[in-house]
């Protein structure tokens, strides 16, 4: 197992460095939060700062978990050769700062599909990511690669092959959208006073939860998904007029309402999987992950040369 060293301590970097350790790996970490560093340290994990951090071993997997607006600056620091992957909720805009600040390392891009409304190193859990879906974004079927799904596996997720395009298209969907979404929600239940939120219940509070979430990682996070958030947000838009539109004209939201029961019931009743394995060594390695990604499928294991895989 390779050690892990992670650069930023907030709630999914924390969590990583938490988790990694338990796993048995050897990690060490930096972050440019003093208070993060503090309560790290306090806990009997070895932080440093960056530069330290990133030269103490040329063969350990680093981890960056900043946010995007951080990412160009930290980049530009990362010795050639390094072992890379990352946490960042968009691909498409990593992948691009690290061809163009960073060309001489060996990257593969990462996304675990967890969190919380919380933020900072107190938020973080090394439980975070059991039985979360965690996203690699490789550009090549290698041994890094094989590092980066076996530290995610490692950590108690099941890893999800795809392209950085698809992945940010899925993402704007199913998680930048509802940030949006739980924001507006959140205004205009504001907006009706204090009646208003002292009569909210449980499905305003699930449906704003994550809108407490630090505005300015939000920020981050959507904004650097913008192409593609926008055509999630038309959707749904499209989807807000076609409502009003019915319930103006004959006064029903059937179609609405059925929908998006439809869309729930898909969610938590999705197909079972069946098991495939997927030889690592093949030139189509790559291809055939990416494929079982798209289909909805999921690394479970690696076994040598060959990944165990469920797929739709």
């Amino acid at each position: 197992m390779r050690d892990v060293c992670v650069i930023g301590l907030g709630l999914i970097g924390g969590s990583v460095l938490r988790a990694a350790r338990a796993a048995g790996r050897t990690v060490w970490g930096a972050t440019a939060s003093r208070d993060d560093a503090d309560r790290a340290r306090a806990e009997g994990f070895d932080v440093t700062t960056v530069e330290e951090a990133l030269g103490r071993d040329p063969e350990a997997l680093v981890v960056l978990a900043v946010p995007m607006p951080a990412l160009p600056d930290l980049l530009r620091k990362v010795p050639a050769g390094t072992r890379l992957t990352d946490v960042t909720s968009v691909k498409g805009p990593v992948h691009d700062a690290v061809h163009r600040y960073a060309k001489q390392v060996r990257f593969v891009g990462g996304h675990p599909m967890a969190g919380t409304s919380r933020s900072g190193w107190e938020a973080g859990s090394e439980d975070l990511f059991r039985d979360a879906a965690w996203v690699v974004t490789p550009e090549e079927a290698d041994d890094h690669l094989n590092d980066v799904m076996r530290l995610a596996l490692d950590l108690g997720a099941h890893v999800v092959p795809t392209t950085p395009e698809e992945h940010d298209e899925a993402v704007a969907r199913i998680s930048h959208l509802p940030h949006v979404l739980a924001a507006v929600l959140a205004a205009v239940g504001a907006g009706g006073g204090p009646l208003a939120l002292a009569l909210a219940a449980g499905s305003f509070a699930d449906g704003t939860r994550v809108a407490g979430s630090r505005p300015e990682l939000v920020r981050a996070m959507c904004e650097g998904n913008r192409d593609a958030l926008l055509t999630a947000v038309d959707d749904a838009l499209g989807r807000l007029g076609a409502a009003r539109g019915s319930l103006a004209s004959t006064g029903g939201l059937a179609k609405t309402i059925e929908a998006g029961h439809e869309g729930r019931t898909m969610l938590v009743n999705q197909p079972p999987r069946a098991r495939v394995t997927i030889d690592l060594t093949k030139p189509g390695a790559l291809a055939a992950l990416r494929n079982l990604g798209a289909r909805g499928g999921r690394v479970v294991g690696l076994n040598g040369s060959t990944a165990d895989a469920e797929t739709s």
